[in-house]
Parts: structure tokens; sequence; C-alpha cells
């Protein structure tokens, strides 16, 4: 039977989950649908892993339900769920090979060795290590390691995988490498993955969609691009990827455009957004790579500043600029557009543009 196209995968209502006298998860709702890479991505303490958890069955809902493709899961005790889940700690058995590594969970849900050997062999096929199957896994590398922990949480075929920071061990160029590899492993399964990540850059490389959690709730639900580009609040808008948070006060509305004023006298005009008035203190967010120098003014708005740091990180070039009399600002420049260093160097008098819908009004 051919997957129904949208189909919810698992369904989170209001789900809520304490502790004692704290609440890890405040009336929680979300949909995941089916062959869906979905991330929950959010600082420590957030309630993610909580999240993840209570759908793996190590912890129960104290109000809510969650339903796997329609049916409700929260009588099931961890062990009867459709579900798997891969750790950070891949606790794999050192005494046994790759391959009875991967066979132990299809023996422990009770096929024999003779069942479970062919399946385990095509795991390992799957993850790229078929020729490891017979060394131990002090002989691995981590994302060697990692991979066997995938193959044998694959094998037993779940619904759906959940995987609580599993990358959060290896080091950057190898973590990098395991996302595109992980991504491209669930397309080829079609398995639901349900990843949970406190980088942001993991989430926005690895996800179909993102939700943004903080202090036990969602605050944002939606696509990399759309968390990115367009954030929901403040929050949001801080912790996905780096951003220019400044304090404005709007002075005017009209026709859907917000003319706002920065410390300094400095104006900016930005799409207005609904819940804001004339008069409100808010703040708007604009990307570094969407902030432009220049020697002289522009046509655009130009906001004068001078110069008072670069830094050289690689692939581009950050510099800070302090407008006269208002705040800081980081501008990230690619190195393909350093022909004209002269505007980089420290105390040197500079003009700022935005891009055109760069800036983002935001509520606080």
């Amino acid at each position: 039977m051919l997957p129904v196209q949208n189909q919810v995968a698992v369904n989170v209502r209001d789900l809520v989950k304490q502790f004692g006298d704290f609440t890890a998860l405040r009336n929680v709702s979300l949909a995941i649908k089916d062959n869906e890479f979905f991330t929950l991505l959010g600082p420590s303490g957030c309630g993610k892993t909580t999240l993840l958890r209570t759908i793996a069955g190590f912890e129960h809902q104290d109000e809510g339900e969650i339903l796997l493709f329609g049916d409700s899961i929260a009588g099931l005790p961890a062990n009867q769920r459709p579900v798997n889940t891969v750790f950070q700690n891949y606790a794999l058995f050192p005494h046994m090979s790759v391959l009875e590594n991967v066979m132990f969970g299809l023996e422990m849900l009770g096929s024999s060795k003779a069942e479970a050997r062919p399946l385990a062999h095509e795991m390992l096929e799957l993850v790229r290590l078929g020729e490891f199957a017979h060394r131990k896994p002090a002989q691995l590398s981590g994302g060697q390691a990692q991979r066997v922990a995938l193959a044998r949480a694959l094998a037993p075929k779940p619904k759906v995988l959940l995987l609580d920071e599993p990358l959060s061990a290896l080091d950057l160029k190898l973590r990098k490498a395991m996302q595109l590899e992980l991504k491209a492993l669930q397309r080829e399964t079609g398995i639901t993955f349900i990843f949970v990540t406190h980088d942001q850059e993991e989430a926005l490389t690895m996800s179909d969609r993102i939700a943004v959690m903080s202090a036990g709730e969602i605050q944002q639900l939606g696509s990399p691009k759309d968390i990115y580009e367009h954030p929901d609040n403040v929050f949001v808008a801080g912790f996905i990827g780096e951003t220019n948070l400044l304090p404005v006060s709007v002075d005017e509305i009209t026709n859907g455009h917000a003319h706002c004023h920065l410390g300094g006298g400095h104006k900016v005009i930005c799409s207005a957004v609904e819940g804001v008035a004339v008069g409100n203190d808010v703040h708007i967010s604009v990307r570094p790579e969407r902030l432009r120098m220049s020697a002289q003014p522009s046509d655009q708005q130009s906001l004068p500043g001078t110069v008072v740091e670069t830094v050289y990180v690689g692939s581009d070039v950050q510099s800070y600029v302090q407008l006269n009399e208002g705040p800081l600002l980081t501008i990230r420049t690619q190195n393909s557009a350093l022909g004209k260093q002269a505007i980089f160097a420290l105390g040197t008098q500079t003009y700022v543009t935005m891009e055109t819908g760069a800036a983002r009004l935001l509520q606080d």
C-alpha cells in the first residue's frame, strides 16, 4: 500500500509534563507528518528531550495525548511502542561484534538468529558498514559507532525513529558529514525521523520542519527557511542563527509599512505586523548578511557609522559598525566581495544599508 500523502505520523495534543513543581511541557501540540525529518530545537532545559522521551514512552504525560498514525499510544510501555530511539551515548555492547550488536535488538523482539542475521546484514549495508560486520565497537571511529547504533535502531523497521542529539559527541567535520548522511538515510528508508538538537545550523541543514522550543512551549513551527527569514518573536530571531536585534520605536504605519526609529534617531522602514501600533517600543531583526557597507550614502536608507572591529572567519569577514549615536551592528561580507577593503579598516567612516525586506519587525 502506498503511503497516504501528508498522513500524520505523530500527533501530540495539549501535552503537559511536570516534574514536581516544575512544568517541563506546557500544553504542547504538534502534528508530525509521515516520512518527515522533523527537528525539536531549543536551548538546554527547554523541554525538547522530555517531549522526545514522552513520545518514546520513557516518561508518562500528566495531561494530553499522543497518537501514532491515529492510534493512542499513551497506555503502551516503551518496549511495545513501534518507535526506536538513538541516544547521544550509542550504548554498543563492547564484547559483541558489530553484526551481533545489530542482531541483538531483533532477537530481543523474538526473531531467531537465522531470521535476524540477514536483516542485520541488510541494515549494515544501508549505513555503509557491511565490511565492518565482524569488528568490535572498540575498533570503530565515532562516526562508524554512530552508524551501528542507527542500523540497530532501524533493523526492527520502526514506524518512527527518535534521535536524541546523536551527533553531539562527534567533532565538527564528522558531525557535518553525518548530518548529510542522516538526511539521505531518512529519505532512503522513508521512516519518520524526530531529531532533537540545540545546534541551530544542524537543524537548518537537516530538517523538513523545525519546532523551536523555549520554557516548555513551542515558539514557532515551520520550515528552516520560514523560521530563519520570518521569525515570529524576539526569542526565535535571537536563537536561530546570528542577527542584529535592535530596539526601535514605531513612529508611523502607512500602507502596511512601519516607519521606526532606533537609537540616534536613525530611521528604518519595514513591513508592519499585526498587533503593532504607533508609539510601541518593539524590536527589528536584521541578519548580518543582509547588510551592506559603502564609502558613500546610497539612494536607499543609509545609516552612518564607524568600523570599530573586523574579524576574519575564512569564508567571510565580520565587521562591527557603531552607528553614530546609535547601536552596534554586525555585518557579514563574503570574501568574494572584498574588493573594497578600505571600508573595512578600523576607524573608517562608513554607511550601512539594508537589503530590501531585510528588517523584520518583532513583538516582544
